[in-house]
């Protein structure tokens, strides 16, 4: 049991799946979990009004695969702004037009904007929001998690209480995140960037695009079209490292644009600004029981590579279905611990990347600048290492490990397409796992509803099961071996149905 007092007497039903958390890895698992039919509940600290002073701004194509399979790429690519290049460090820039995705670019869009049509998904679905609520302890037993919260932004933890009974209880409450405290989980890490930067301002002369962005020996500074006249400035100076608290002023500003951009576009108002630092931190578990954490309630990283807000919306794509198998298809248990094995160690490979990219971006000294170039000229140059950084940061790259002796594609993201009866993508709206075979064979196990049969477009004669968030569970290149696809339905899956 994890917990820091007792529950009251009678906790009150809250849902089949509790979510702490309202931002976008929130969002989306509630979303999920809604449209499956389960009832959630997803409890914010904060106010309703999502805030447009939100730190992410981009959003990459394996997330945008997963959007797609949600309905909504569509309707987040419209409202962003599509970019061919990511730079990295000085020369160092990755070309993500070689994808091999239906989204060969870096997506500009701000996190609030992603927020608003991931909380309009989650309301349609039934997700039922408490905001001003804050958890102050969480207690399990076999079969619940009790959740005691109190109502009010300042309300006092000590004072009355409500607690709130699930079957699951996930944290997606952010780096303070109080579903971990309550579990009484460390964060180890540490700070790697001071005095990062942040503000809303106007210009007096708009850049030549709405993303620009470049990497200097002494930093590096982002500037980006916010919409009605605004843009956000985003940055670090290797010469303004102060705390979080200094005054961060119009002058130091104009000095991080005009060092990267060559001119300060001339600066006529500031309507917000931040000084913030950089972590680099992880939970050692990512599942207690009945509670898990995601995003950066369970990781945190430099902005190195803009993978912070993906990664978090990949736990919630890992996670979701899963739940859903289980609580509603009668998978097994132990299902929901492979989003521990899985997405632990894709957290842990993202703190590397995102760590060694801004330790190169980092480097001083001639010698050291010297090096940090060559290796940037070499990684945008050499093409099939600009393409495996391009996609290991845009997620498309990234595998599950697979068990011994499992059939090679096992763990892969499965490709959008190669399927006679249409995108993959497609195929899954609704949560849908897919089974794929060839053409010619009929399979002879029952198929739940909630998987969809499809064929490969070509002669290939293996089958395969890809799971909702499209990555290969199972695959056999035996076209009869119905005993290894009745156990791959029943693990990833759930009960099989009694007859065809």
């Amino acid at each position: 049991m994890a917990g820091t007092s007792p529950t009251a007497p009678n906790p009150t039903h809250a849902a089949d799946v509790l979510v702490v958390g309202a931002g976008p890895t929130g969002l989306l698992l509630a979303g999920d979990l809604a449209e499956a039919g389960l009832s959630v509940t997803l409890v914010e600290e904060r106010p309703r009004k999502i805030s447009n002073l939100s730190r992410a701004l981009v959003v990459h194509a394996r997330v945008l695969e997963q959007f797609d399979a949600r309905g909504i790429a569509d309707e987040v690519v419209k409202i962003g702004h599509p970019i061919n290049r990511l730079a990295l460090f000085e020369r160092g820039q990755l070309n993500p037009s070689r994808l091999p995705s239906r989204y060969p670019f870096v997506l500009f869009i701000p996190q609030y904007e992603v927020e608003r049509v991931l909380e309009r998904r989650a309301r349609e679905a039934g997700v039922d929001f408490l905001y001003e609520t804050k958890v102050v302890g969480v207690d399990q037993d076999a079969g619940s998690v009790m959740a005691r919260t109190v109502a009010g932004k300042d309300a006092d933890p000590d004072g009355p209480f409500t607690t709130l009974r699930s079957s699951y209880l996930v944290g997606t409450d952010g780096v303070r995140s109080s579903v971990r405290s309550a579990l009484g989980l460390p964060f180890p890490g540490k700070s790697i960037l001071s005095s990062l930067i942040l503000a809303d301002v106007r210009l007096d002369r708009a850049p030549d695009r709405p993303f620009t962005v470049n990497a200097v020996p002494d930093g590096f500074a982002l500037l980006t079209e916010m919409g009605e006249g605004w843009y956000r400035v985003t940055g670090w100076n290797r010469h303004h490292q102060l705390p979080d608290n200094a005054p961060l002023d119009v002058e130091e500003l104009k000095e991080l644009l005009r060092i990267n951009f060559g001119g300060d576009y001339g600066i006529t108002e500031v309507r917000w600004k931040s000084r913030f630092h950089s972590d680099e931190r992880q939970a050692p578990a990512y599942r207690v029981g009945r509670v898990f954490l995601a995003g950066d309630a369970a990781h945190v990283h430099s902005p190195a590579g803009a993978m912070g807000m993906n990664t978090g919306l990949q736990d919630a794509a890992n996670l979701s279905w899963k739940l859903v198998a289980v609580l509603r298809d009668g998978a097994e248990d132990r299902l929901l611990d492979t989003y521990q094995t899985e997405r632990h160690a894709v957290g842990k490979l993202v703190l590397r990347m995102s760590g060694m990219l801004v330790r190169a971006a980092l480097l001083h000294g001639y010698a050291a600048r010297l090096l940090r170039a060559a290796a940037g000229t070499i990684l945008s140059n050499l093409r099939p290492l600009a393409d495996k950084a391009a996609s290991m940061i845009s997620g498309i790259g990234i595998a599950y490990r697979a068990p011994r002796g499992a059939h090679k594609l096992v763990g892969r993201r499965a490709p959008d397409g190669l399927l006679a009866e249409g995108r993959l993508n497609e195929l899954q709206r609704g949560g849908k796992a897919v089974l794929i075979t060839s053409a010619r064979q009929d399979v002879a196990v029952p198929v739940p509803d909630q998987v969809v049969r499809a064929h490969w477009a070509d002669d290939r004669r293996t089958t395969a099961l890809v799971r909702p968030d499209g990555y290969y569970c199972w695959a056999t290149e035996q076209p009869n071996d119905t005993a290894a696809l009745r156990t791959a339905l029943t693990t990833w899956v759930g009960r099989l149905p009694e007859s065809v």
